[in-house]
């Protein structure tokens, strides 16, 4: 399992450096899509790590967090920050109110999503 732990992590990386490039170009609402897959794809490295088995198949961070038994160590801040994040999942993908998605993702918003996602990554992959 070893190889689906690096597997996770380095598409986690490869997410967060694809988020840095939306946020350059300006496409905001690509930034809290690749930020959300970012977090969920380390979460899954860590379950894999944890649990020896291959990663669920779900796109709730707190789900995956919790069969990860990580979600037990995270802050309170941390665990508002996945449950802010948590939706950009779906909302990016099939935006049913996009217009209003898009004014709310401004740029210092999309800066914070990615400083926090980098940060939970960070803290994530400390413990793996």
């Amino acid at each position: 399992m070893a190889d689906q732990t690096d597997y996770w992590k380095e598409m986690s990386d490869y997410d967060i450096e694809t988020a840095e490039a939306m946020l350059k170009s300006k496409r905001y609402l690509y930034v809290g899509f690749m930020s959300h897959q970012a977090v969920e794809k380390i979460l899954k490295a860590c379950f894999v790590k944890k649990n020896d088995d291959i990663a669920p198949f779900s796109h709730s961070l707190s789900y995956i967090a919790k069969k990860a038994q990580i979600y037990e160590h995270f802050s309170e801040e941390q665990k508002m920050f996945i449950d802010m994040l948590e939706p950009m999942n779906i909302e990016c993908r099939y935006p049913t109110h996009k217009e209003q998605l898009l004014t709310s993702l401004t740029e210092e918003k999309c800066k914070e999503i990615l400083d926090k996602s980098k940060e939970l990554q960070t803290w994530i992959k400390q413990r793996l």
